[in-house]
């Protein structure tokens, strides 16, 4: 198949049915808007379940997603969405450029979630955008940009309790929506230790308890084994609660 496009983490291609893409996901790691590039093993099969049963467990929380299967481990299938420019990213906890820009000290509890919008534009370097900038350049209107801040606080409100039973604190993580064919905004794209930046309750040491790409950023090795925890913590909660509601 002829490829529709190939970003830092994921391939796309069509399918037999136009409303129907295929998604690779991609053992390549990136950092540093592609400055600084490496592969982390098995991460693109890691980053799918863990995505996969995620969007699942969103869905059956009313929150629309693109995800519709995995033919293998490294592969999703999902909707044909058109992907609005914007990357929206949800603040718990001080890290990150918010500190680098701030000079808020790493692991200040924000008093209520911070959301942000960055332009998705890789020359650019993505740049944090206002609310009356990103209407100026007309990726959506005042009700789209409004729907989107609604849509990540709520799927924040149902990640951060996720996470807390998988002793992870969700720290901060971005979201992509589009804009599907009956014209509502769904999320896309993956939800992973690629897009989120997650820490180890069970850990005290700064460094230890990063389960997430910082690993890589910061050369603080064994990657490969927190993506693998945080795909494990994450597939046997989704086990409890399917446990619970058939048991129920």
């Amino acid at each position: 198949m002829e490829k529709l496009y190939e970003g830092k983490a994921k391939i796309l291609y069509p399918t037999e049915d136009p409303d129907v893409l295929l998604t690779i996901f991609k053992d390549d790691a990136t950092a540093f808007n592609a400055q600084k590039k490496g592969q982390i093993q098995g991460k693109g099969a890691i980053n799918c379940a863990i995505s996969a049963a995620l969007f699942r467990w969103l869905e059956t929380l009313g929150i629309p997603t693109h995800y519709l299967d995995c033919p293998q481990n490294d592969q999703m299938l999902v909707k044909a969405v058109d992907i609005i420019p914007l990357e929206v990213v949800v603040r718990n906890i001080a890290a990150g450029s918010l500190c680098k820009q701030t000079g808020l000290k790493e692991g200040l509890v924000l008093g209520n979630p911070l959301v942000e919008f960055y332009l998705k534009d890789d020359a650019l370097g993505d740049p944090l955008l206002t609310w009356e900038r990103a209407l100026l350049l007309g990726v959506t209107d005042e009700a789209g940009l409004q729907t989107l801040k609604d849509l990540a606080l709520n799927i924040n409100q149902h990640l951060q309790r996720f996470f807390a039973q998988c002793d992870i604190t969700l720290v901060d993580f971005k979201l992509e929506f589009g804009g599907d064919r009956q014209g509502r905004i769904i999320l896309a794209d993956e939800i992973s230790p690629d897009t989120c930046r997650l820490w180890d309750n069970t850990q005290t040491d700064p460094q230890a308890r990063v389960l997430d790409k910082d690993r890589f950023r910061r050369d603080l090795g064994e990657i490969e084994s927190a993506y693998q925890t945080v795909e494990k913590r994450v597939l046997s909660q989704i086990e409890r609660l399917q446990s619970q509601i058939g048991a129920s």
